[in-house]
């Protein structure tokens, strides 16, 4: 058995920041990472005109800030420029291809103990730490619904996450399911690059361009969250305007209170909503109600062929399926089971990190919070 003070799972954003963090306090770690790279759903599973949407100020891990000369909203390239510079300054060394299989805590020993399979050499390793952190992300797996005749679909279905361009789909009928960041910004790409594309939106959901949220994450450190919400929803209607004419409906929550409740980000338009508008991306305002061959029936009856569906519909945690004693952190759904803000937090000594929905700032604080419990444990029983 290897022994460290600390196993990290996950070799992300999440894990390498509580790394850096343990590495300036000398506390004994390991990380373990199923991919052959740091950051893989950066690198691998972007796609290629993907911006980050939130300014570089909040977008920052623990210990690196980004210096004031880089551009205010980094691109994915130059994003992981600065992953593989934080990596090399504070020497960060993950075990890649290590896919955790079981994790469980040790009631006699104290200590959770956790195998992998090393699938360079096809061994089993058996690693001991008195804590354990949970830094596989909550985009382990992509979900697709399931849906009446989706398996018997005789066009291309393909999940967000491998969806790299809209190149190959040039004149093709493409149908987006899910009206998030992702959703929207694919629509957007597929257009640009002449497919004629529709995109389902049931729900009610906020616009703001990017500069609005980042108004709104400086208003919050000055003012109440209702507050800031007023302003930026002001100024959205003023961008936007009425948009139920076009399918869009606001919620009555405001922004920034769902994101900090349940996590529910608002959609940062890259030139989406312009489109829906001139009525070159159709909105189709109902769910899918079954699919026979190339035709897709809608629940309000409406039908259509399409060529391909990309199904932008989010991501699932995988933990529960190796961390055996997940009840000690999360719940059924891979999720932190302690409410913000205390949900970074388990019980002996189980840490969840990058799980709040709060994207990479809410990274650097669960990272900033985990290290520091784990150092003033330690130093406590010292």
């Amino acid at each position: 058995m290897q022994e460290s003070s600390v196993v990290i799972v996950g070799g992300g954003p999440s894990g390498l920041a509580i790394s850096a963090l343990l590495t300036q306090n000398s506390i004994s770690h390991v990380i373990l990472e199923k991919e052959e790279c740091n950051a893989s759903l950066w690198r691998k599973n972007a796609y290629d005109r993907l911006n980050l949407h939130i300014a570089s100020e909040f977008c920052s891990l623990p210990l690196m800030p980004h210096p004031s000369s880089c551009p205010t909203y980094l691109t994915k390239d130059e994003f992981l420029h600065y992953i593989d510079k934080y990596v090399d300054h504070f020497d960060i060394k993950p075990r890649y291809c290590r896919v955790v299989e079981s994790a469980k805590y040790d009631e006699v020993r104290n200590k959770w103990i956790v195998e992998a399979k090393n699938n360079i050499e096809g061994s089993l390793e058996v690693y001991g730490a008195k804590f354990l952190v949970i830094a596989s992300g909550e985009n382990n797996e992509g979900f697709i619904p399931n849906i009446s005749g989706l398996g018997k679909f005789e066009g291309e279905v393909v999940h967000s996450k491998y969806y790299k361009s809209g190149k190959k789909y040039k004149s093709k009928d493409v149908l987006v399911v899910g009206c998030g960041n992702s959703g929207m910004e694919i629509a957007y790409d597929l257009h640009n690059w002449g497919a004629n594309t529709s995109i389902v939106i049931r729900n009610p959901l906020h616009v703001f361009t990017r500069d609005m949220i980042r108004t709104g994450m400086h208003l919050v450190q000055y003012f109440p969250v209702y507050i800031a919400d007023e302003i930026i929803t002001l100024l959205a209607k003023l961008k936007y305007g009425d948009l139920s004419k076009y399918g869009i409906y606001r919620p009555k929550d405001g922004p920034l209170y769902l994101k900090n409740s349940i996590g529910k980000s608002a959609v940062i338009d890259v030139g989406t909503i312009e489109k829906i508008k001139e009525g070159t991306i159709k909105v189709v305002p109902s769910g899918i109600k079954k699919i026979e061959n190339k035709n897709v029936i809608f629940e309000n009856n409406m039908e259509k062929e399409f060529d391909a569906i990309i199904f932008a519909t989010g991501y699932k945690s995988i933990a529960n399926e190796w961390l055996k004693d997940y009840k000690y952190a999360l719940n059924e759904t891979g999720f932190p089971k302690n409410p913000f803000p205390k949900h970074w937090k388990g019980d002996y000594g189980l840490y969840c990190a990058g799980l709040a929905r709060k994207g990479l700032f809410g990274v650097k604080k669960d990272a900033e919070a985990i290290a520091e419990d784990i150092n003033e444990t330690l130093k406590s029983e010292n």
